[in-house]
């Protein structure tokens, strides 16, 4: 779960936070929930929605860099294109990243994604969409790209 709630928040602080307070939403609503077939959509749903709120009243914060230095023989490729995507990930709003990290790391289907995110299967995929669009713009941009408040709100 915590792992789930990392993908949402991209940061192991928060995603522990993010779970401890659905896991205490829950809890009031334990007699419904422990009537269900499947609760586990019901508690990413409401990881979701905390997280969405969470972002909106977050006037700012902190954006994270991503290396600068990276060589065309470097055997750690791999390690700078994982910190550029979880770089591009911060970058997105709650609701698209959250879209994407049930979408391709939980591997659910649009279906389930929906229903988890509480939303048409049409808005995930436009979610998805533009998600996919800026996180391509930010690796055609390189590793090289500096942090600019600016084009980071832009993304």
């Amino acid at each position: 779960m915590v792992e789930d709630a990392w993908r949402i928040t991209g940061d192991r602080d928060q995603a522990e936070d993010l779970v401890q307070s659905a896991l205490e939403k829950v809890q009031r609503r334990w007699r419904r929930v422990s009537l269900m077939d499947a609760p586990m959509p019901y508690v990413r749903r409401v990881m979701v929605t905390a997280a969405i709120s969470w972002r909106r009243c977050r006037s700012s914060g902190e954006i994270p860099t991503v290396p600068t230095d990276q060589g065309l023989n470097d055997p750690y490729a791999r390690i700078d294109q994982r910190a550029q995507l979880i770089a591009g990930l911060h970058r997105l709003p709650a609701m698209t990243r959250a879209a994407l990290g049930l979408r391709y790391f939980e591997d659910l289907s649009e279906a389930e994604t929906a229903a988890a995110m509480g939303v048409s299967i049409g808005t995930l995929k436009s979610q998805s969409r533009r998600g996919l669009k800026r996180l391509r713009e930010v690796f055609e941009a390189g590793p090289s790209r500096k942090h600019d408040p600016a084009a980071a709100r832009s993304l």
